[in-house]
Formats: C-alpha cells, structure tokens, sequence
C-alpha cells in the first residue's frame, strides 16, 4: 500500500476544494471507507489523499434522517444501519429501510454510508482481481463476456457485464429520489440520472463532475412499498435479484406501481412494463399478480451462466409487490 495524507475538512465546501486540488494526483473522498480500504487492499487503488468526511460540522436541525415535508432527508454521513432502523423512513418508505437493511452484514451496516453506497465499484471478480486488465480498467475486453458470469447482468448489453452493488439505488428509484451536492455548479441531481450504462462510459458507473459531495438525499414518501432480495443464503451474500416497489392502493386494487429491479443490470433496472401490468390488479389475487410481473425479465439477454435469473426476477417482483401491499409471501430459508 502506498504513503498517503489524510485531510479532515470541517465543510462540504473545503472537501470540495481539496478533491480537485493540484497537488495531489488521486485525492480520494472517504465516507465509512468500506469499499475504498477494498480496492486499496487489492492493489487498484493506490490515492494519495485521502479526504474524510464523516468528521464534518452538524448536518442542518442537528439530525441525519429527518422529515422532508412528507417525505425524508437523509444525510449523506448517515449509515445503513441506521436508515434501516429510522422510524421515519420505515414509516414514510419502508422499501428504503429493508432494502439497506438486506445489505451486507451488520458490522458493514454499522459503517458504510448511504452516500457511499451509491456511489460503491461494481464486485466482479475479474475487475476486482488487479491480474485481469478488464475493460473497467483501461483493456480491450470484458472477461466476464465468455468467462465465469453466474452473477453478472442480463440486462445492458455490455460490452462490460457487471452489475450495479448498491441495495439503496433501486429503493430510491422508485421514491423519486434525488442526490443533493455540494462544491460544482449543480444543486441536485435525480436518482435516475446519476448513474449510464457501459456503453456510455465503462470506466465509471456514476455521472458526479469533479469537486461534487453528496450532501444528503431526498426521496417522496412511498408508505405502500416493499423490497425483496433472493441470494443463495439469506446471511451475508450479494443478491443474486432484488426488486423494489411502490403501489398507489384503491383499496384492494393497484392504481400505479414504480417497480425497479437490482442486480440484473449495470445500472438500477426500472420496469416500466410490469409497472403497466399491475395497474388494476388485486393485490389479494396473487396469480394475477405473479401473472403482472411475469415479464419482469422480457428483453433480457443472459449470458452462458446466468439465465437462472430469468426465473427469479418476476418472483422477486412479486413478493415486492405482496410486501409493498402488506401481504409478505413466507419464504424458506
């Protein structure tokens, strides 16, 4: 591992300022470090300035999760755990909460921050392995493509195959989420546009210019709104799919739902075709809601080892939806 400095800002603005600091060739900003002491550990990244944030004044009203009108504020400092433990976010956006809650482990939760799950590198193992000079990377192919791909996209369409890490994006997509920044010449940007597909730019996952701090993250209340994960065991584990909804309920019956799948595509998934579906489904009529969001996988191009997904997706939908309305589905574990 390399020498570096470490900065401890007292604001949003000074952070800003020495990220883009002349000085220093790679400066770095570091939330709980999860994923950045990761990649330093493996040899690919090597920063010489390390800009630490979560020593930064008093978030404004003194609290990191607060009331937003009817929606929520959520700090950028904040950890995992405890948006997933916020009585105000289980009560106005309960697929928030249990999707953070379903991240990682309890010890990773108690450190990792919500700004830093967002922006966190995509796992593939030939992109975390400094031994393969992947596309990611700076090389000329995506090894993931005709190699070991058992958890990589069946959406996107490369030409890189990774699939997006944070639980936290696909709940905030459907809660019309929006990143609150500091230090460029942008006030906000939504959730559905931070992050572009491979195609786009491969070597980055997210759209933050130079000198941009997520601040805090702002979402709409989505009371009727469920997340579920399948993963080879329920413990800590990468999900293998994961989907999180919302519904707008007429009593029994579903007048709109934002559905966003995870794990299946470099970038959030929405769904805009189930969404169509299940307008006017009972949600107590569970065939005619497994039958809505059977096409939660339609499009989809599986590579040679991960065409299993095909059958999890619209099953991971469903029991969103079931959670979202209130009618959690038991399942084994």
């Amino acid at each position: 591992m390399n020498r570096f400095a470490v900065a401890r800002p007292h604001t949003v603005e000074q952070a800003s300022r020495l990220v883009t600091d002349a000085r220093f060739s790679l400066p770095v900003l570091k939330g709980g470090g999860m994923d950045l002491v990761d990649h330093m550990k493996e040899g690919l990244l090597e920063p010489d300035l390390l800009v630490e944030l979560r020593g930064l004044g008093a978030v404004p009203g003194g609290e990191g999760i607060v009331a937003d009108g009817a929606g929520v504020r959520i700090d950028g400092r904040v950890t995992l755990a405890e948006i997933a433990a916020s009585r105000i976010v289980n009560e106005r956006a309960p697929v928030v909460a249990r999707a953070v809650g379903s991240a990682a482990t309890p010890q990773v939760r108690n450190v990792a921050t919500a700004a830093g799950n967002l922006l966190q590198r995509p796992r593939c193992w030939y992109y975390r392995n400094e031994q393969f000079e992947c596309l990611k990377k700076g090389g000329l192919a995506c090894f993931a493509a005709d190699g070991e791909n058992k958890f990589h996209a069946i959406f996107g369409d490369g030409p890189c195959y990774i699939v997006h890490p944070s639980n936290l994006a696909p709940a905030l997509a459907v809660c019309d989420g929006v990143v609150h920044l500091a230090g460029g010449e942008r006030a906000s940007i939504r959730i559905a546009d931070l992050y572009h597909l491979p195609a786009a730019r491969v070597r980055d996952e997210h759209d933050l210019r130079p000198g941009e701090v997520i601040t805090h993250i702002t979402l709409a209340p989505a009371p009727r709104s469920g997340f579920h994960a399948v993963k080879e065991k329920q413990s800590f584990d990468w999900p293998l799919v994961m989907a999180a909804v919302t519904l707008e309920l007429d009593g029994a019956t579903i007048t709109s739902a934002r559905v966003c799948a995870g794990a299946v595509a470099p970038v959030p998934w929405p769904l805009p075709d189930v969404e169509r579906r299940l307008s006017g489904v009972r949600v107590d009529d569970e065939a005619a809601v497994l039958d809505a969001c059977s096409t939660a996988a339609d499009g989809a191009r599986p590579l040679a080892e991960n065409a299993y997904k095909l059958a999890l997706l619209p099953v991971a939908v469903q029991r969103a939806v079931l959670d979202a309305a209130g009618r959690p589905v038991e399942t084994k574990r």
